[in-house]
């Protein structure tokens, strides 16, 4: 019997199955506005049996964008572009999410096909901000964060969880992981700050949990709140699987209902070993160790790798990415190859095998 096609409730939604489209960049954005790339893009998972779609990385103020192609939601007009994103998933019954994001030190990019890395002021570029003056490789210098504006952060994450809401998302996630923003903050590699932000572990991760109790207070009880973290620096000294086992144990007793575990980002060419499932280890013992739901994500392409994930309790659901670039109707596909027969659109019906 497959597991992967098996609901899950996380506090007042409940999701169809336990394969999830990861949140993707596009760099199609125009001012931070998504657009009718985007509609097709995401519209296309919500006709494919997902249980949910995460919407990619999100600024929660324009310098918070990765790229000038990113989209932003530090408005109420930017906010009211998801509506039809949103309203269409919700017409096919399937959940979707925003993962609400700053870049930090990594932001203000050019567009990933163009010649040069970093956006011109006539672009529309800007100075990126981080925890500390310390650029990350191939990058400018970014401006240390003054605590004022760190708290100011805080709120800005989350207004922009609150407009998530008004505008019918059904989960909030927080990105810190990748060595944008948050992850800037609790990794000792990008963090030199000697004061209550930095220096010690309980500093370090304390504008993530400050903003964590924001975003809670902002959005209704019992919408599900996820965080997005990476595991592991990859590097001697940096963040490691003993400290994200700590910063989930603490996660949880502020409220966030699960932790979607990725790795990464902080060290250009980090010595990472890109094999099938490479992550879900991370996901399997901060799930055992802290009794944290969590997702596994990170070259997961197979219909029987994802269930054997969801079967041997090494997660409680699966992100998938490069598959649904690939085919945005993966579940059905997946559901098929493991003998579960599960809704179709009725448009596209027609599709379905016949046993």
């Amino acid at each position: 019997m497959s597991a992967l096609f098996d609901p899950l409730t996380i506090g007042n939604v409940e999701f169809s199955n336990r394969i999830w489209v990861s949140p993707m960049c596009q760099y199609m954005a125009e001012e931070g506005f998504v657009g009718q790339w985007h509609d097709v893009h995401l519209g296309s998972f919500a006709t494919g049996g997902t249980g949910l779609i995460m919407v990619e990385a999100t600024g929660v103020v324009p310098e918070g964008r990765i790229s000038i192609g990113c989209p932003s939601i530090e408005d109420d007009e930017h906010a009211a572009a998801f509506a039809p994103i949103v309203h269409f998933a919700h017409q096919h019954n399937v959940k979707i999410g925003i993962q609400l994001a700053h870049a930090g030190r990594k932001a203000g990019t050019a567009l990933p096909w163009a010649d040069h890395r970093m956006a011109t002021p006539e672009e529309g570029g800007w100075q990126a901000v981080s925890s500390s003056a310390i650029a990350f490789e191939g990058y400018p210098e970014p401006r240390a964060l003054t605590v004022e504006q760190i708290h100011q952060l805080t709120k800005d994450f989350a207004s922009a969880a609150k407009r998530a809401i008004d505008v019918g998302f059904d989960v909030i996630e927080i990105h810190a992981a990748h060595g944008y923003l948050m992850h800037q903050f609790y990794s000792p590699l990008a963090n030199t700050r000697t004061d209550e932000y930095g220096g010690s572990f309980e500093n370090r991760i304390r504008f993530l949990i400050e903003t964590v109790d924001a975003v809670k207070a902002a959005i209704p009880t019992g919408t599900p709140l996820f965080v997005r973290i990476s595991a592991t620096d990859w590097v001697d000294n940096g963040w490691n699987l003993i400290d994200s086992v700590e910063l989930c144990t603490q996660l949880k007793a502020h409220g966030v209902d699960l932790v979607d575990v990725s790795t990464g980002g902080n060290v250009h060419n980090a010595p990472i070993k890109a094999t099938p499932g490479f992550q879900v280890p991370f996901a399997t013992a901060i799930r055992a160790e802290t009794g944290i739901m969590t997702t596994a994500v990170g070259l997961i392409t197979e219909p029987e790798q994802a269930d054997h994930i969801i079967q041997t309790g090494e997660a409680d659901a699966v992100f998938m990415a490069r598959e649904f670039l690939r085919n945005p109707r993966f579940p059905l596909y997946a559901a098929e190859k493991l003998g579960v027969k599960i809704p179709w659109p009725l448009p596209i019906e027609r599709g379905r095998k016949q046993s």
